[in-house]
């Protein structure tokens, strides 16, 4: 593709490293290049089979985090917290630690993430499924316990029972405080 005659795009173009005085433009760095770290962060995990951990603080003081298996995970290795054992003592960056995962462990427990993320979301889409059949089987009645149990499927009923359970033991807890 030609780039037609003019300024060229700032995309790539190099840049002075310093403080962004404009907030709006320092957060939309912030997000971009946490985004790009992070990814940089990933890639060398599965490169190199490393355990890798990245936190940053946002202005607004909030927390952001990548690792592989986790940052948790990372963290616990190096440095446990009161209560998980004797305290571990950070290994030499030059010496081999024998008790990190190694390459096959690392990709079963990346297989085994991943295996879960999916179940998540496939869960997620369930229970979206079955609010809108709830949804649907209220027709123009006023409350959604009112719903026409008759219309709900095999998957919604438990759902919606697991709902119903929890309105009445709210209610037996609302009446017993008072």
């Amino acid at each position: 593709m030609v780039r037609p005659r003019g300024k060229p795009s700032l995309g790539r173009q190099r840049i002075e490293i310093r403080r962004i005085e404009d907030g709006e433009r320092r957060q939309v760095t912030f997000s971009k290049r946490r985004t790009g770290l992070f990814k940089k962060a990933s890639e060398l995990s599965t490169l190199c089979g490393a355990s890798v951990a990245v936190v940053a603080f946002s202005k607004a003081g909030n927390v952001f985090g990548f690792g592989e298996p986790s940052v948790d995970a990372v963290l616990r290795h190096y440095v446990p917290l009161p209560g998980d054992g004797a305290g571990a003592v950070p290994a030499p960056a030059h010496v081999e630690d024998s008790d990190a995962p190694g390459p096959e462990e690392l990709d079963a427990l990346r297989r085994a993430a991943e295996q879960t993320k999916a179940q998540v979301a496939a869960e997620q889409e369930r229970m979206r499924d079955v609010a809108d059949k709830i949804t649907q089987a209220m027709a123009d009645r006023q409350f959604w316990w009112e719903a026409d149990v008759e219309a709900l499927g095999e998957a919604e009923l438990p759902e919606f029972a697991r709902s119903l359970e929890r309105l009445r033991d709210s209610l037996l807890d609302l009446t017993s405080n008072h």
